[in-house]
């Protein structure tokens, strides 16, 4: 059978918001994966156009985003602002691309897949829509091994709490979680008194920021916008994306987001419940199995995974297993994945992967 590098012409790949911090992380990642691409074009915001990007060692200039853009675009990668994707995903369809979209703006159509190869790969296929979404990073942190629980024990409910990196505000989250650093280095005796770390990064740096408080020395217990009932736009997105991916349209969820002063590499703590008593041991092994889970989980020698250990990595990192002290059927983990790789980039990519090979097959 005729493999699909040698096949030709080989698919067009765009890369749109190709500069942002995905973009780079999507670049990093096609270089280190078959290179299966034809021709690869990069679109990003005005100010960035004129920039060459090397990707899969060609040069490529990024250009202006316009519909003209996506014609003979076979696939596109998107990662752009969710309300600038709304307008251009369509766009990008209704020109013949199929598009794998990172933002949160069409997720929750219906008619939208939400995809995790290692998970629902089919789902590629149900594209009426010619999109396809990415779930958000904190999902995908844990759902490769939520999916191989699932299929052991039957997942009925669902519990966590995630730590999210500042990179999951892109750029200027990053950028403003390295400034608060700077500015409260040294300073040893913040922390002692309330507001004294808010009144010192906000007269050093100004109170506009990304966070809706100080990052540095804290953790804010709010992502996303303010939804029904005192709950955040990134708590329900996970409650729904989980139901989603699973295919578990009555699964119940309930999760609290936290920002902490990590860059990147987002964390989740689990309480997963599931119809059949679990035997810790044997949850193990079904994660030691998992192609993309590493279990790091040895109490005696304190090794547990962490993020600023596993960053760059492309597995999630899985530890602390333990069964619930008072619910026989309830196993606690904590799991780690790089919200920008495998949150991100990395499905993307492995999705247009799949993508390529099924529009070859036709």
């Amino acid at each position: 059978m005729t493999s699909l590098a040698s096949k030709a012409p080989r698919p067009t790949l765009a890369l749109v918001g190709a500069t942002g911090a995905v973009g780079a992380v999507t670049q990093q990642v096609l270089a280190m994966r078959a290179d299966v691409w034809g021709e690869i074009r990069a679109a990003a915001c005005a100010e960035d156009a004129g920039t060459v990007l090397v990707v899969c060692g060609r040069e490529v200039v990024v250009q202006e985003l316009s519909p003209e853009f996506f014609d003979d675009v076979d696939i596109a990668l998107v990662d752009v602002p969710a309300p600038v994707a709304a307008l251009w995903a369509p766009i990008a369809a209704a020109r013949g691309a199929v598009v794998i979209d990172n933002s949160s703006a069409l997720r929750g159509d219906p008619d939208i897949p939400l995809v995790v190869p290692e998970v629902n790969p089919l789902q590629i296929r149900n594209r009426p829509k010619g999109i396809i979404a990415n779930p958000g990073a904190t999902t995908l942190t844990m759902i490769d091994a939520l999916g191989v629980l699932h299929a052991g024990w039957e997942l009925t409910e669902l519990v966590v709490a995630s730590y999210q990196a500042a990179s999951g505000a892109g750029r200027v989250g990053m950028a403003r979680l390295y400034d608060e650093l700077q500015v409260v280095a040294g300073h040893r005796e913040l922390g002692h008194q309330a507001g004294d770390v808010r009144r010192l990064i906000e007269h050093e740096l100004g109170a506009e920021s990304p966070f809706p408080a100080p990052l540095a020395l804290n953790v804010i217990p709010w992502i996303g916008a303010a939804a029904e009932d005192g709950w955040t736009t990134e708590e329900l997105k996970i409650r729904n994306e989980t139901r989603k991916v699973l295919g578990l349209p009555e699964l119940r969820v309930s999760a609290t987001c936290v920002r902490v002063p990590v860059v990147t590499t987002h964390s989740v703590a689990v309480h997963a419940t599931f119809a059949r008593k679990i035997d810790v041991a044997e949850a193990r092994q079904a994660l030691v199995e998992a192609p993309a889970v590493v279990v790091l989980d040895d109490p005696e020698s304190l090794e547990f995974p962490t993020p600023s250990d596993i960053v760059g990595a492309d597995p999630r990192f899985a530890g602390r297993l333990r069964q619930a002290l008072d619910f026989p059927n309830t196993l606690d983990f904590f799991i780690c994945g790089d919200n920008l790789r495998k949150g991100a980039a990395l499905n993307m990519v492995q999705v247009a992967e799949l993508v390529a090979r099924d529009l070859a097959a036709v």
